[in-house]
């Protein structure tokens, strides 16, 4: 009777334990490579780390050289230039015109774009089972940081992101402890988006080239300006320290009435500026921003 009684009571035990596991292994999350909500609000679920990835956006491509994943690069836009190496990866086409084909034939894990690209578009390319992320050009400088973090985690490259980040915050931060020094003194600047008989167009407050201008110690002329439209009688009486100009841009610019007749322009202080640095949020908007300031404290010595 005791050995029937032990042996009911062993039986009691292991049910009790292969019970245990099942429920375990019932309540456990099942694990994932990324999961995350993009920029459309879309709920995001990688399985596993992506080998393959496209890119429309060139913010982001300019980010995995950055980071050290450009090996997992197979397409990327038309617009993506810098750095000169992209130009040997296969183009897929713009963010609004998208060939299909081109991004069939590189058969990536992932495609990662920017806001620029319409969800129908997004939907489009998700019913040929070819993942989207959705990662939204960040509209201002200190953004960034965060969007070379979530770059890190979906390449698996996140100690060399986070560095890069906290590098880029710091940067910011130490730039703004600079220009506490600088107030009242500050250079006024123009960076010249459009002139010609179509118009006269600055940068507003609100963008980040009114950011980047600030970062550098300067004040920029359009901080009073809701749009980008600029008058020729605004631009007069603002008659600015410095501008800042692309570099296609510049000679024409210069030589061009009533340009001509601009205090920066007659004493030489038209500084052309390469458009990548600039025009869009990027890796490269420190050069800009070191630029700008260096032109700036070049008139004090």
């Amino acid at each position: 009777m005791k050995r029937i009684l032990k042996i009911l009571l062993i039986i009691t035990v292991l049910v009790g334990s292969l019970a245990g596991c099942r429920q375990a292994t019932k309540d456990a999350a099942p694990s994932c490579f990324f999961e995350w909500t993009d920029s459309y609000g879309r709920e995001i679920v990688l399985e596993k780390a992506p080998q393959r990835i496209a890119s429309l956006s060139p913010a982001i491509t300019e980010i995995f050289y950055m980071i050290g994943a450009e090996n997992k690069l197979v397409g990327v836009s038309d617009f993506c230039h810098y750095p000169p190496e992209v130009e040997k990866i296969p183009k897929i086409g713009g963010m609004q015109n998208i060939n299909m084909e081109a991004l069939l034939a590189q058969h990536p894990d992932v495609l990662l774009i920017g806001s620029m690209v319409s969800e129908k578009d997004v939907e489009t390319i998700e019913k040929m089972n070819i993942p989207v992320v959705t990662i939204k050009e960040e509209s201002n400088i200190e953004g960034m940081s965060e969007m070379i973090e979530v770059l890190g985690r979906i390449t698996g490259c996140e100690q060399k992101a986070s560095e890069e980040a906290t590098r880029w915050r710091q940067r910011i931060e130490q730039l703004k402890q600079e220009n506490e020094k600088l107030k009242g003194s500050e250079k006024s600047v123009f960076y010249v988006v459009g002139f010609g008989d179509a118009g006269d167009f600055t940068a507003p407050k609100g963008s980040h080239i009114h950011e980047m201008i600030e970062l550098a110690g300067c004040r920029n002329i359009g901080a009073e300006l809701s749009n980008w439209n600029v008058s020729r009688e605004f631009l007069f009486k603002s008659d600015p320290d410095i501008i800042i100009i692309r570099s296609e841009d510049c000679d024409a610019f210069k030589s061009q009435y009533p340009y001509t007749q601009l205090k920066a322009v007659k004493e030489g202080h038209v500084y052309p500026i390469e458009s990548g640095w600039i025009d869009v949020v990027s890796t490269r908007n420190l050069q800009a921003i070191e630029f700008i300031r260096q032109k700036a404290q070049e008139l004090d010595s």
